[in-house]
């Protein structure tokens, strides 16, 4: 236990028995008892973790962070902590990470990557202090030599960036050195495919079980995020009479308002959903609040590399970006026939991220243009041409009458800039 003294002239001072059974002081100066009690309560949780070896409490991580230098060079002087300007790249990364308590396990994932970039090109012993922005522009151009992708690249920086900052603001460095590294990451046309009904048909008609099926179709025609927002999907979430759904959003949570959207129980949902929803046993109450998927929810499950194998059997390439070209596909078929403030409400995006990131411009774009109605350039001016009607409360069969769909006749790379008296892409 710490204990708090006041001299005549009103200075207190905390003194506690150290880890080495030494008695020792930290003088406060003038301050109020109300504040000297409080400097105390984290005083004697950092002697406990450096007796114990266990973690710093979280409140005092936290106050570490907004104390002034003076009062650290007085908890290092005591060694109750590191000195600032002596601390590690290895030892100040472990210990923001394990602060962030607040960030899901994925984003401590993307965390850990950019750690372990740093720590591949960086000394784990190299001191904060010494970083320049020279050393930044090093690393950037290492991460290129490894054959990071250019997005890939931008998003360890921007990761770096906010570990630097953190550091600035516990002034444990006047400024940050990778603040001028380029962070923002940039729509990439050359992987965008836009995925033929026909296509995404084949796949499905490969798929080992009805969630796997299922896991296609929301992607392709629902729009949703792959694997977070198919598994956050529960049976209650289904209204069958007003057809809604309603989305759980665990990436976009944060934002306000972003937690959740409604979409329309689309057509080319439906079998899928009525297929699995006939094979929950009937006359269990909880049965509303189970998942949907149920099947591939384990951490170690790669649905990519599943997917993949599941599109070769189906005889195509996989396209790049497998689940997100699937979102893609939807908001570009989505927006031929709706709003797109509509069309952005039920994808879950912003209309400049779409533009960005989401929408593509096919060949039929240019077909319908130049006057040429092919029968897939009609297909995807009108996406939803698809009568449904259900009977009962919906949970009955559902009978829709298909169209068949031409397959997409072109490759599943995204048109390319087309210079004056070059040919048009090659077809197969």
């Amino acid at each position: 236990m710490a204990s708090i003294s006041k001299d005549a002239r009103g200075n207190r001072t905390i003194q506690f028995v150290a880890k080495d059974r030494k008695r020792k002081s930290i003088r406060l100066g003038k301050c109020s008892q109300r504040q000297a009690e409080a400097v105390k309560v984290h005083v004697e949780r950092l002697v406990h973790a450096t007796i114990t070896g266990h973690p710093v409490d979280p409140d005092t991580a936290r106050w570490l962070i907004g104390i002034d230098g003076t009062l650290a060079d007085r908890l290092a002087a005591v060694e109750l902590i590191e000195r600032r300007d002596a601390t590690t790249l290895a030892a100040f990364l472990d210990a923001y990470m394990a602060l962030r308590t607040d960030v899901k396990d994925g984003t401590q994932m993307l965390y850990r990557q950019t750690r372990r970039n740093l720590l591949s090109f960086f000394p784990a012993d190299k001191p904060l202090a010494s970083f320049t922005r020279g050393y930044a522009d090093a690393w950037r151009l290492h991460l290129k030599n490894e054959g990071l992708a250019e997005n890939t690249v931008r998003r360890r920086c921007g990761r770096a960036k906010q570990f630097f900052n953190a550091a600035v603001r516990r002034k444990l460095i006047p400024e940050n050195p990778f603040s001028d590294l380029k962070s923002n990451v940039h729509g990439n046309p050359e992987r965008f495919a836009f995925v033929s009904r026909n296509d995404i048909a084949r796949v499905i008609a490969e798929c080992p079980d009805a969630q796997w099926k299922l896991i296609f179709a929301l992607s392709r025609y629902g729009g949703l995020r792959c694997p977070s927002e198919h598994l956050q999907l529960r049976w209650e979430d289904i209204d069958w009479t007003n057809n809604r759904i309603l989305i759980s959003s665990p990436k976009t949570a944060h934002h306000v308002g972003g937690e959740s959207r409604v979409i329309p129980l689309f057509p080319e949902l439906r079998p899928f959903l009525q297929e699995l929803a006939d094979q929950v046993q009937p006359g269990i109450e909880t049965a509303l609040s189970e998942p949907v998927i149920t099947r591939y929810r384990s951490a170690t499950q790669n649905l990519g590399t599943q997917g993949k194998r599941i599109v070769r059997r189906a005889g195509l390439k996989p396209w790049p970006k497998l689940f997100q070209n699937l979102r893609s596909t939807r908001e570009t078929e989505l927006a031929e026939e709706y709003p797109m403030h509509v069309v952005c409400a039920w994808i879950g995006n912003s209309q400049p991220i779409a533009a960005k990131h989401y929408l593509q411009v096919t060949c039929e774009h240019f077909e319908r243009a130049a006057g040429v109605q092919t029968d897939a350039a009609s297909a995807l001016q009108n996406p939803v041409q698809q009568a449904h009607e259900t009977t009962g409360n919906g949970s009955q069969v559902v009978n829709i009458a298909r169209e068949e769909t031409p397959e997409f006749s072109g490759d599943f790379s995204s048109l390319r800039r087309i210079a004056v008296n070059k040919s048009y892409p090659a077809r197969t």
